[in-house]
């Protein structure tokens, strides 16, 4: 259901299955109280004593608009909702809430893979869609630091292991911003300082990469990979969890490292970006390269998205914009993604024909682009 009155043409687009063009998988498993609250914020913290997670904006919107899904009430209470979840099932909740997403292709971070978690084929099946893989940088980083005994065996096992994986995926991804934040040095760096770097990274191999070299050149490893096989590259931009600086994370950052990819070509793809949505906008409005979402910011902002919406509008191009839920762990991420993101481009679309900016043709087609199109394209689905 649509917010907002809307041409006939205009509501079929909006209505029309979505790709979701980045997300992760969501538990198999039965969750306690304590473990689903942990899963509905980007904190890593149970709510402070006597408060719930649930009294959120994303909380109130789980039981707003999830409920239904699961044969409830709008608005039940958390212990309704959660008993009621706990009856189901999780494969039978997960299975409701990724199809009433309304998604026909899912593309996967794997990044994040641990036996109880759905994997991309997984989400797949049950949400009733096709699935493909995004690759994370830094965990294929992880496991060919962890088994390289030399640093020549770490640079060519890295571009080669990168090459392999990205054989079997439509996308590459990165987190520098959590590594080393995004104002990172936009240079390939010198062979013999990547040397230097490996040489102590394998001293310690299975602590977490933060070294700005090494950083910089898995990115253009991936860069090389990506130019090669047509790949686009993710970056994660804007609102994370507490391991992200924040004030670093900002896609206007990187500027620097955009301007350098423009000649070669790799498609630029900024994640989330919220609260630097604009400054995302004017990126992708400046480089042919840049395309940006506003992702998991229109599930944690639920009630609130239709501006973040409306915000990114003001200038991103209708061919630069995409959908993605960034859901993780509980599949109502998933729904609500979807939800708020044709509820927040409606209201959007509506205004702009009021004014008289644009017609229903127009808006159909916008929808179109945002919702799949664009992904389709650019991740050659």
């Amino acid at each position: 259901m649509l917010p907002v009155d809307l041409p006939d043409a205009v509501r079929e687009a909006l209505q029309a299955p979505l790709v979701d063009h980045h997300c992760h998988g969501v538990r198999r498993d039965e969750l306690s109280r304590a473990q689903f609250e942990l899963l509905i914020t980007e904190g890593s913290t149970p709510a402070p004593p006597g408060t719930t997670h649930f009294d959120t904006p994303v909380g109130a919107a789980i039981r707003r608009w999830c409920a239904p899904v699961l044969d409830l009430e709008p608005h039940a209470p958390p212990a309704v909702y959660l008993a009621r979840r706990a009856e189901l099932g999780a494969g039978e909740v997960n299975r409701r809430l990724l199809e009433a997403a309304g998604i026909v292709a899912f593309l996967v971070d794997t990044g994040l893979e641990s036996p109880e978690l759905l994997s991309a084929a997984e989400m797949g099946r049950h949400g009733g869609a096709a699935a493909d893989e995004i690759v994370r940088l830094e965990q294929i980083e992880q496991d060919v630091s962890e088994t390289a005994h030399i640093a020549v065996d770490y640079m060519d096992s890295l571009a080669e292991e990168l090459a392999a994986r990205a054989a079997r995926a439509v996308g590459l991804k990165s987190i520098v911003a959590y590594r080393c934040g995004l104002d990172f040095d936009p240079a390939r760096p010198s062979r013999g300082s990547v040397i230097a770097a490996a040489n102590r990274r394998l001293s310690d191999p299975k602590q977490r990469l933060t070294d700005p070299i090494l950083l910089r050149h898995l990115l253009w490893t991936a860069v090389d990979v990506a130019r090669e096989r047509g790949l686009p590259l993710q970056f994660h931009t804007g609102y994370g969890d507490p391991d992200l600086d924040l004030d670093r994370a900002d896609p206007a950052l990187m500027t620097g490292f955009i301007r350098s990819l423009q000649p070669i070509g790799v498609p630029v793809i900024l994640l989330h970006c919220y609260p630097y949505h604009r400054q995302a906008a004017y990126l992708a409005a400046v480089f042919p390269h840049v395309y940006v979402d506003v992702g998991l910011a229109l599930t944690y902002t639920a009630a609130g998205s239709a501006r973040v919406m409306a915000e990114l509008l003001e200038l991103v191009p209708f061919h630069k914009q995409m959908f993605s839920s960034d859901c993780y762990g509980v599949a109502e991420t998933c729904h609500l993604g979807a939800l708020y993101f044709r509820h927040g481009l409606a209201r959007t679309l509506r205004a702009r024909l009021d004014d008289g900016e644009w017609n229903p043709t127009d808006c159909a087609r916008i929808a179109h682009m945002i919702g799949s199109g664009n992904a389709r394209r650019v991740y050659r689905l």
